[in-house]
């Protein structure tokens, strides 16, 4: 397949000998996940509007091939866009590895305030620029918790237990925090991993037990809500300096709009996924201490941002968010 898309890879002028030019787009979730539904509105309001020049092709869970693989394919232009989580981005540029950062935002307010803040984040999606690609925007993957075969009601309840965890060594350095023993692997993997007991469980959003079928052989998710890591949408940077400024303002706004169904999908689709886990899959939901859990990993933010100064300054940006958020939630309830 990879061999295929290779000879497909253009700039992003359109028609081409009356042709119309292929745009890929590749992700790892299922077509009913709200990731796809967001492509789905990107493709339809390109076609919509450059139909005569450019068709856009959707290839979900990871045909051609896991995030990491997808990535580099995107940076020769095999193919146009792919989605992944910015554990993914950490090696092309360690300002992204803040978002692996445990308990980095204090509310959901405040992890979408500061994402839908595009002035701002426009500054860390170029960050990439030197590596051959640029996120176009961001995509709500939820919060983050363990899930496993047995129960988790506390921090010690990971010790021992082995952990999928995204590939970023902050991930590592929190499940490691916790007790546990990390194992970084493809999003792909993790079903027959838990089942072949490989690995104890995993920690992902709820999404992951129905959409990926994890529910059928991880019983236990505990609410614990480490990250809140968003997923990106990355394009090949050559791709979009090919385009017309008409064009280019085609393919962001279609970015944006994706973002918007996105998001309006998504908590719609986690209710829906805790329901399906609890009554069909026999799942467990536990809200447990969270502070407990926290306790035990804020150490590592003073490590990471001593080890990369690279992360200060979006650092102070989101706790100033925090603060904010946390004003307006406090006057919000007096």
């Amino acid at each position: 397949m990879a061999l295929g898309l290779a000879g497909c890879a253009s700039s992003g002028a359109g028609t081409v000998s009356g042709r119309k030019r292929i745009v890929r787009i590749s992700h790892a979730q299922s077509e009913t996940h709200p990731e796809h539904l967001g492509l789905l509105a990107f493709k339809e309001y390109v076609e919509d509007n450059l139909g005569d020049r450019y068709e856009v092709q959707i290839f979900p869970n990871e045909i051609l091939g896991a995030a990491q693989r997808a990535i580099e394919l995107t940076q020769t232009g095999a193919i146009d866009f792919v989605v992944a989580g910015t554990a993914n981005l950490e090696t092309f540029a360690s300002v992204y590895e803040i978002f692996s950062m445990p308990y980095l935002f204090d509310s959901v307010e405040a992890y979408h305030e500061t994402m839908m803040d595009t002035d701002y984040m426009e500054q860390i999606y170029e960050s990439t620029d030197e590596a051959g690609f640029r996120v176009m925007t961001w995509y709500n993957a939820g919060t983050r918790s363990f899930y496993a075969k047995t129960p988790i009601e506390t921090p010690d309840d990971l010790k021992g237990k082995k952990i999928r965890v995204q590939q970023s060594p902050a991930s590592v350095a929190m499940t490691q925090a916790f007790g546990a023993a990390a194992s970084p692997m493809s999003f792909g993997e993790v079903y027959t991993a838990i089942q072949q007991g490989v690995i104890d469980g995993a920690e992902n959003n709820e999404l992951a037990l129905t959409n990926n079928k994890h529910g059928e052989v991880a019983k236990y998710y505990a609410y614990n809500n480490h990250q809140m890591v968003p997923d990106m949408l990355i394009a090949n940077l050559k791709f979009l300096e090919g385009l017309s400024d008409e064009e280019r303002k085609i393919f962001t706004d279609a970015a944006r709009i994706s973002t918007e169904v996105e998001m309006e999908n998504w908590d719609e689709q986690v209710a829906e996924a805790k329901r399906i886990a609890e009554e069909d899959m026999g799942v467990q939901f536990s809200e447990v201490d969270v502070e407990a859990f926290k306790e035990k990993v804020l150490p590592l933010h003073e490590q990471m941002l001593e080890e990369n100064p690279k992360i200060r300054d979006f650092y102070s940006h989101i706790q100033e968010v925090n603060k904010e958020s946390g004003q307006e939630k406090g006057e919000d309830e007096s």
